[in-house]
């Protein structure tokens, strides 16, 4: 299996995470939302937004038109900071984005 292929099934296992806990929303948000100048858009989307709405989205982007994947990759510490400790599903997102970052070391690449 190729690191592509790693990669987009490890975002579908996040896709499935994201909808099986609720967090997963079928209304786009506004458009003005999405020209954030900020890393992760964190000014103007939750956290488990970004993820639905511009991560997951961008990088099968990148596998389906067979384009580089990012040499430097990590999104899980930001989520460590981003959800709060008492967030329900923080440990189950964090190991599911872990996992994602996992995929961009050097070693799997």
């Amino acid at each position: 299996m190729t690191t592509h292929d790693r990669v987009r099934q490890q975002l579908h296992a996040l896709e499935a995470l994201l909808r099986e806990h609720n967090h997963w929303r079928l209304d786009e948000p506004a458009e003005h939302l999405f020209t954030s100048t900020q890393p992760f858009c964190m000014d103007t989307m939750e956290p488990v937004e970004w993820l639905q709405w511009v991560l997951i989205p961008r990088m099968h982007t990148l596998i389906d038109n067979a384009q580089p994947l990012p040499q430097a990759f990590a999104v899980a510490p930001y989520y460590e900071m981003a959800l709060a400790a008492d967030h329900p599903q923080r440990e189950i997102l964090l190991t599911a984005l872990q996992e994602l970052d996992a995929l961009f070391t050097s070693d799997n690449a």
